[in-house]
Protein backbone atom coordinates (compact mmCIF):
# COMPACT_ATOMS: atom_id res chain seq x y z
CA UNK A 1 0.00 0.00 0.00
CA UNK A 2 1.29 3.45 -0.87
CA UNK A 3 -0.03 5.10 2.30
CA UNK A 4 3.50 5.09 3.71
CA UNK A 5 4.53 7.17 0.67
CA UNK A 6 1.51 9.49 0.80
CA UNK A 7 3.35 12.53 2.20
CA UNK A 8 6.04 12.50 -0.50
CA UNK A 9 3.45 11.82 -3.22
CA UNK A 10 1.29 14.71 -2.03
CA UNK A 11 4.21 17.14 -1.76
CA UNK A 12 5.66 16.09 -5.12
CA UNK A 13 2.26 16.43 -6.79
CA UNK A 14 1.83 19.88 -5.26
CA UNK A 15 5.29 20.92 -6.43
CA UNK A 16 4.55 19.83 -10.01
CA UNK A 17 1.27 21.76 -9.98
CA UNK A 18 2.93 24.89 -8.60
CA UNK A 19 5.87 24.76 -11.01
CA UNK A 20 3.75 23.90 -14.07
CA UNK A 21 0.33 25.39 -13.32
CA UNK A 22 -2.72 23.95 -15.08
CA UNK A 23 -5.22 25.92 -17.11
CA UNK A 24 -7.59 28.13 -15.11
CA UNK A 25 -10.77 26.07 -15.22
CA UNK A 26 -11.52 24.00 -12.05
CA UNK A 27 -11.98 20.88 -14.19
CA UNK A 28 -8.59 21.52 -15.81
CA UNK A 29 -7.04 21.79 -12.35
CA UNK A 30 -8.60 18.50 -11.30
CA UNK A 31 -7.42 16.75 -14.46
CA UNK A 32 -3.91 18.17 -14.09
CA UNK A 33 -3.82 17.12 -10.44
CA UNK A 34 -4.86 13.58 -11.38
CA UNK A 35 -2.06 13.39 -13.93
CA UNK A 36 0.54 14.77 -11.52
CA UNK A 37 -0.67 12.43 -8.76
CA UNK A 38 -0.47 9.37 -11.03
CA UNK A 39 3.04 10.33 -12.14
CA UNK A 40 4.23 11.03 -8.58
CA UNK A 41 2.66 7.81 -7.29
CA UNK A 42 4.36 5.65 -9.90
CA UNK A 43 7.65 7.49 -9.43
CA UNK A 44 7.52 7.15 -5.64
CA UNK A 45 6.69 3.44 -5.82
CA UNK A 46 9.61 2.85 -8.17
CA UNK A 47 11.97 5.03 -6.10
CA UNK A 48 11.00 3.30 -2.83
CA UNK A 49 10.02 -0.21 -3.99
CA UNK A 50 10.22 -2.07 -0.67
CA UNK A 51 8.67 -1.58 2.74
CA UNK A 52 12.17 -0.96 4.13
CA UNK A 53 12.80 1.76 1.53
CA UNK A 54 9.55 3.48 2.51
CA UNK A 55 10.42 3.25 6.22
CA UNK A 56 13.87 4.73 5.59
CA UNK A 57 12.23 7.58 3.67
CA UNK A 58 9.92 8.25 6.61
CA UNK A 59 12.86 8.14 9.01
CA UNK A 60 15.34 10.25 7.02
CA UNK A 61 13.02 12.49 5.02
CA UNK A 62 12.88 13.17 1.30
CA UNK A 63 15.28 16.12 1.04
CA UNK A 64 13.04 18.98 -0.05
CA UNK A 65 12.63 21.05 -3.18
CA UNK A 66 15.65 23.38 -2.98
CA UNK A 67 17.42 22.10 -6.09
CA UNK A 68 14.17 21.83 -8.05
CA UNK A 69 13.30 25.40 -7.10
CA UNK A 70 16.74 26.50 -8.21
CA UNK A 71 16.40 24.79 -11.60
CA UNK A 72 12.99 26.36 -12.25
CA UNK A 73 13.90 29.77 -10.86
CA UNK A 74 11.41 29.56 -8.01
CA UNK A 75 14.21 30.39 -5.59
CA UNK A 76 14.51 33.91 -7.04
CA UNK A 77 11.96 35.04 -4.46
CA UNK A 78 12.66 33.61 -1.01
CA UNK A 79 10.10 31.02 -0.02
CA UNK A 80 9.61 31.48 3.69
CA UNK A 81 6.92 30.98 6.28
CA UNK A 82 4.43 28.30 7.09
CA UNK A 83 2.92 28.48 3.61
CA UNK A 84 6.01 26.86 2.15
CA UNK A 85 6.88 24.21 4.73
CA UNK A 86 5.27 21.55 2.51
CA UNK A 87 8.31 21.91 0.21
CA UNK A 88 10.41 19.96 2.72
CA UNK A 89 8.32 16.89 1.86
CA UNK A 90 9.26 16.98 -1.83
CA UNK A 91 11.58 14.30 -3.16
CA UNK A 92 13.76 15.56 -6.02
CA UNK A 93 14.11 12.17 -7.67
CA UNK A 94 10.39 11.44 -7.46
CA UNK A 95 9.59 14.78 -9.09
CA UNK A 96 12.22 14.25 -11.79
CA UNK A 97 10.92 10.77 -12.58
CA UNK A 98 7.33 12.05 -12.55
CA UNK A 99 8.36 14.74 -15.05
CA UNK A 100 9.83 12.02 -17.28
CA UNK A 101 6.55 10.11 -17.11
CA UNK A 102 4.43 13.18 -17.79
CA UNK A 103 6.50 14.02 -20.86
CA UNK A 104 6.44 10.51 -22.34
CA UNK A 105 3.29 8.37 -22.22
CA UNK A 106 5.13 5.31 -23.55
CA UNK A 107 7.70 5.52 -20.78
CA UNK A 108 4.84 5.98 -18.30
CA UNK A 109 3.25 2.76 -19.55
CA UNK A 110 6.53 0.86 -19.05
CA UNK A 111 6.89 2.34 -15.56
CA UNK A 112 3.30 1.50 -14.62
CA UNK A 113 3.85 -2.08 -15.76
CA UNK A 114 6.91 -2.32 -13.50
CA UNK A 115 4.88 -1.45 -10.38
CA UNK A 116 3.86 -5.09 -9.98
CA UNK A 117 7.46 -5.89 -9.05
CA UNK A 118 7.39 -3.48 -6.09
CA UNK A 119 6.12 -4.00 -2.56
CA UNK A 120 3.33 -1.54 -3.36
CA UNK A 121 1.89 -3.43 -6.34
CA UNK A 122 0.18 -2.11 -9.44
CA UNK A 123 -3.31 -1.74 -7.95
CA UNK A 124 -2.66 1.64 -6.34
CA UNK A 125 -2.72 3.62 -9.58
CA UNK A 126 -5.06 1.43 -11.58
CA UNK A 127 -4.54 1.81 -15.30
CA UNK A 128 -3.12 5.33 -14.87
CA UNK A 129 -4.85 6.17 -18.14
CA UNK A 130 -4.51 9.95 -17.74
CA UNK A 131 -0.77 9.36 -17.67
CA UNK A 132 -0.30 6.43 -20.04
CA UNK A 133 -3.01 7.25 -22.59
CA UNK A 134 -3.61 10.99 -22.17
CA UNK A 135 -6.51 12.45 -24.09
CA UNK A 136 -6.51 15.80 -25.83
CA UNK A 137 -8.48 17.09 -22.82
CA UNK A 138 -5.68 15.92 -20.51
CA UNK A 139 -3.13 17.79 -22.62
CA UNK A 140 -5.29 20.94 -22.69
CA UNK A 141 -5.77 20.78 -18.91
CA UNK A 142 -2.03 20.65 -18.22
CA UNK A 143 -0.23 22.16 -21.20
CA UNK A 144 2.85 23.20 -19.22
CA UNK A 145 3.07 19.99 -17.21
CA UNK A 146 2.85 17.80 -20.34
CA UNK A 147 5.30 19.81 -22.46
CA UNK A 148 8.57 17.84 -22.88
CA UNK A 149 10.70 20.93 -23.49
CA UNK A 150 9.44 22.70 -20.36
CA UNK A 151 9.82 19.57 -18.26
CA UNK A 152 13.29 18.66 -19.54
CA UNK A 153 15.35 20.67 -16.99
CA UNK A 154 13.58 18.75 -14.20
CA UNK A 155 13.31 15.42 -16.00
CA UNK A 156 16.98 15.48 -17.01
CA UNK A 157 18.10 15.60 -13.35
CA UNK A 158 17.46 11.86 -12.87
CA UNK A 159 16.27 10.55 -16.27
CA UNK A 160 19.22 8.18 -16.77
CA UNK A 161 18.60 6.54 -13.41
CA UNK A 162 14.95 5.95 -14.31
CA UNK A 163 15.83 4.58 -17.73
CA UNK A 164 18.37 2.24 -16.14
CA UNK A 165 15.85 1.09 -13.56
CA UNK A 166 13.28 0.39 -16.25
CA UNK A 167 15.95 -1.33 -18.34
CA UNK A 168 15.47 0.92 -21.31
CA UNK A 169 17.92 3.04 -23.28
CA UNK A 170 15.43 5.24 -24.99
CA UNK A 171 14.81 8.93 -25.17
CA UNK A 172 11.35 9.26 -26.66
CA UNK A 173 11.18 6.01 -28.64
CA UNK A 174 9.80 2.56 -27.94
CA UNK A 175 11.45 0.68 -25.09
CA UNK A 176 14.04 -1.91 -25.96
CA UNK A 177 14.26 -4.81 -23.56
CA UNK A 178 17.43 -6.83 -23.18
Amino acid sequence: MLSDLSPVIAASTRWLLSAFPPAFDPLDHALAEAQAWQAATIAAALRYPTALDAELLNLLGPGGSDRLDSVTGADAHPLQGDGHTWRTGVDETVVSWAACLLADADLAAVAAACLAATHHGADNVGAARRLTIPSQRDHRAAPLMRHPDLLSPIADLHRETLLGLLDTDRAGSSPERT
